[in-house]
């Protein structure tokens, strides 16, 4: 009898043993702790802050579940084959989510502002800068593969979506970085933007008026999206996916007899794409694979290229006012919104504007280079696919 009772007790403390092997505190390293932090501060800047919730929020949970510890082989981690949340996954690492987030995006989108004032498109262009800044920027590092510097540089877009995009063709290994900056640095347009707005406009160009916009017929609206798209697929073929998506969305909305499709596109559609991406890219980042020296390069590099981005727009406003009429001005305060952080860097214009004028109201006219700004990420992105696949 005291032979089995010893027999089974070294069989339950064998079993404790096991189990604890298996628990997360076992099996816990620093980098583990590091980035649960991470992913709070996500969390405590989408919740308490309201910085770019619908992104943070996800990506914040998705880091923490990414980072619990656990031993290989349980078939629970993002990159173990089999798990669900390798099957999640999938659609970030084939490039699916993203071409059906544009989907979304395009539903949700009026073009209108950008149409009736086409000068607005030439900022969104201008703003692109800060993608082929932080491309040269990443060569020059001597850290990166031109592949890489290609899916680290349109980070300087501001464009989630078109980032994963990219990553995915270009530099998968790269994902979890890419992304997390990405979507990190759009949430934090409010704070990077107007310290570089402000330094670089005088007093007397902030206070500019512009002309209202011109009605926009529907006409136009309507055909838009598909001269659109044919032009800029035909330009950047491999942008197919993002620009061909982003355009039917688009024309879903201005046909006026797909409501329904526009409806489910823009709502319950992007909304299960924006929690699906958000929770995988946040949970890639374990820390065993995503803390090393080239992920925190990335994360370096994306910051100067949203200091290059917005200069480049501001600038190029400037430059663009020297060749206009004293009517026909445009305040370089709306150039930020060349990126395509929808609406986030329009509202900074905005309340930018507000604060030197109470009376100048500049939204309307930054959503035309906001708008355009995604396309000419999309479009930067297929350029970087074609000389670099």
């Amino acid at each position: 009898m005291n032979f089995l009772q010893s027999g089974f007790g070294e069989f339950i403390a064998e079993k404790i043993e096991v189990f604890a092997s298996f628990t997360g505190f076992a099996n816990a390293t620093w980098g583990h702790g590091a980035m649960i932090l991470i992913g709070l501060v996500f969390l405590f800047l989408g919740v308490a802050k309201k910085w770019e919730p619908m992104l943070l929020v996800p990506i914040g949970f998705g880091i923490l579940i990414g980072n619990i510890p656990f031993t290989p082989g349980m078939e629970v981690g993002i990159y173990e084959e089999g798990s669900v949340l390798n099957y999640l996954y999938f659609g970030v690492v084939k490039g699916l989510y993203p071409p059906l987030i544009f989907l979304g995006i395009g539903a949700l989108t009026d073009f209108s502002a950008m149409l009736s004032n086409p000068k607005l498109m030439i900022i969104g262009a201008a703003a692109q800068m800060g993608i082929f800044g932080a491309y040269m920027l990443s060569l020059a590092t001597g850290l990166f593969t031109a592949a890489e510097a290609g899916a680290i540089g349109i980070i300087g877009g501001a464009d989630g979506p078109t980032a994963i995009f990219l990553t995915s063709k270009l530099a998968p290994h790269l994902l979890g970085a890419v992304a997390i900056a990405a979507y990190s640095y759009m949430a934090l347009v409010p704070v990077i933007q107007p310290p570089v707005m402000r330094m670089l406009t005088t007093k007397k160009e902030r206070l500019i008026h512009m002309k209202p916009p011109r009605n926009v017929s529907q006409t136009e609206k309507v055909l838009f999206p598909v001269i659109g798209f044919l032009l800029t697929a035909f330009l950047v073929p491999s942008g197919l996916p993002l620009l061909g998506m982003l355009f039917l969305g688009n024309f879903l909305k201005e046909s006026g007899v797909t409501k329904r499709l526009a409806t489910t596109a823009g709502g319950p559609l992007i909304d299960i794409v924006t929690i699906l991406i958000g929770l995988t890219v946040g949970a890639s980042t374990q820390a065993t694979t995503f803390l090393t020296v080239k992920s925190l390069t990335v994360f370096g590099i994306g910051a100067v290229s949203f200091f290059i981005a917005t200069f480049g727009g501001v600038m190029f406003v400037k430059i663009m006012n020297l060749f206009l009429k004293e009517e026909n001005k445009i305040n370089p305060l709306i150039g930020n919104a060349g990126v395509s952080a929808v609406p986030a860097a329009a509202r900074v214009s905005q309340e930018m504007g507000l604060r030197y004028d109470k009376n100048n109201y500049l939204l309307m006219h930054a959503m035309g280079p906001n708008v355009a700004g995604v396309i000419g990420s999309a479009v930067a992105a297929g350029i970087m696919l074609g000389f670099l696949a």
